[in-house]
């Protein structure tokens, strides 16, 4: 994996700040989300900054996509989680298109830290968010 340079240093201190499992796997989603905007075309360059205090990727120059965040979550059953926001149907079409994965309410992919990150659903997910209000225009 090639992990993009981190943009701001608050967020990168962040990072740092999570335990070693959590932080490898917090990485991966980040990784995931680069991976995933330069794949799409009409995405352009994606800001890294913190949002309530949790690493978040938005896409600024274009506006496609709603704020993706990343961070720990013991409260919805998961140990690390991908946020979007509650105020789009991204987590009711995910439920639909992936009934097996967990979901914390209207706000959150979840995962734990001894599984496998679900790759491929999750790129899919993470490439819905990225153009999410590219896809409501029409």
């Amino acid at each position: 994996m090639t992990i993009a340079i981190f943009q701001n240093s608050d967020v990168a201190a962040v990072f740092d700040a999570y335990p070693k499992p959590l932080q490898d796997r917090l990485l991966e989603l980040r990784e995931l989300i680069f991976e995933m905007a330069l794949k799409i075309d009409g995405v352009g360059d994606l800001q890294e900054t913190l949002k309530w205090d949790q690493p978040a990727y938005l896409t600024p120059q274009t506006k496609s996509g709603t704020t993706i965040r990343i961070d720990t979550d013991n409260k919805n059953g998961g140990e690390y989680a991908l946020y979007v926001n509650c105020k789009t149907s991204l987590i009711e079409n995910w439920k639909t298109q992936y009934p097996n994965l967990k979901y914390g309410g209207t706000r959150s992919l979840q995962f734990a830290l001894d599984e496998e990150l679900p790759k491929e659903e999750v790129m899919h997910m993470i490439a819905m968010a990225l153009t999410y209000n590219k896809r409501q225009k029409y």
